[in-house]
């Protein structure tokens, strides 16, 4: 277990270091710019030269890089261009908003696909073909296609819930749940698809193994070999679908955040990106990439906890 566990964590240390070494290097070419962008188009060629020569902007690629790393390193991403606020303080501000969004998605996502999923392995019929059916719609529809339908029925049409904006949980719990049912319910959807096929083929490869034949012939009931068994065998890949919907729910969250106005990562993320932003930029992909690490770690721990055979893979 503990060349299992090392592994994993070596994996994730490489991650660290190379999805936000490539980030930079790409989002260095879109830097040319902001200079001209931050002082507005009359400003004069010295005036841009200066303020390149201030943000470190005329140096090397690589000086800059080792620089922004080094102090990275220490927990120093820097200070916004654009709003002189430290990055890390942009961050921790939006990173609850995003986090109580992704983690009710994927909460509800988990425990609705496991239901369908195993709904359909096991009865299969008419229940198989529908579940599938609506997995399939599920999947093809965009999530802010969804999210603009969902505004349309439940916030304008039937005016049940809050159409855009955020409360924080300390200023009202009630007021809180209410503005992220839409969101939450935009991001699940196409998890729910995915993830609800994955579970069901997971099970029906369980149930069609001899050891399930076998303990059935011994007397044990269908749904004790089900519950006892088959699930614990069908659990690896199904958390390994889950670790991936949480990923792809962190991609989905910087749309939804647009279209809703919640002030999330998404919506710093899309901003910076915009701005040429750079400091908040790779706070914020930092900050992601420690937070996909770790789940994957957290899942990839439980899954060689529920089946051994994982941890030799």
């Amino acid at each position: 277990m503990l060349s299992f566990l090392l592994r994993r964590i070596g994996a994730g240390i490489v991650l660290v270091v190379v999805v936000p070494t490539l980030t930079f290097l790409l989002a260095y070419a879109g830097t040319k710019n902001v200079a001209l962008a931050m002082l507005g188009e009359n400003a004069t060629i010295e005036q841009v030269a200066a303020k390149n020569h201030e943000l470190g902007l005329d140096q090397p690629v690589l000086a800059q890089y080792l620089h922004w790393a080094t102090n990275a390193v220490q927990g120093d991403f820097g200070v916004s261009w654009f709003t002189q606020q430290p990055v890390t303080e942009a961050v921790a501000d939006r990173l609850p908003i995003t986090l109580s969004m992704v983690l009710l998605a994927i909460t509800c996502t988990a425990l609705i696909s496991v239901a369908l999923g195993v709904s359909a392995a096991v009865r299969g019929g008419a229940m198989d073909r529908v579940i599938q059916v609506l997995s399939v719609i599920g999947f093809s529809l965009p999530n802010f296609w969804v999210a603009l339908m969902m505004v349309l029925a439940f916030a304008i049409a039937i005016p049940l819930l809050p159409a855009t904006g955020y409360v924080p949980f300390a200023q009202d719990p009630g007021l809180w749940a209410l503005s992220l049912v839409l969101p939450v319910f935009s991001l699940v959807i196409g998890g729910i698809a995915n993830a609800s096929q994955q579970v069901r083929g997971a099970v029906i490869d369980v149930l069609r193994q001899d050891f399930v034949r076998t303990l059935r012939s011994r007397g044990l009931s269908k749904r004790s070999v089900l519950l006892r068994h088959a699930l614990r065998n069908a659990a690896s890949p199904a958390l390994m679908v889950l670790s991936l919907q949480f990923i792809a729910l962190l991609g989905g969250a910087v749309i939804i955040e647009k279209v809703f106005a919640i002030p999330g990562l998404g919506t710093l993320t899309v901003d910076g990106a915009v701005r040429g932003d750079i400091p908040v930029l790779m706070g914020v992909v930092v900050n992601l990439v420690i937070m996909v690490v770790i789940v994957n770690l957290i899942i990839d721990v439980v899954s060689g906890w529920v089946n051994p055979k994982v941890r030799v893979q």
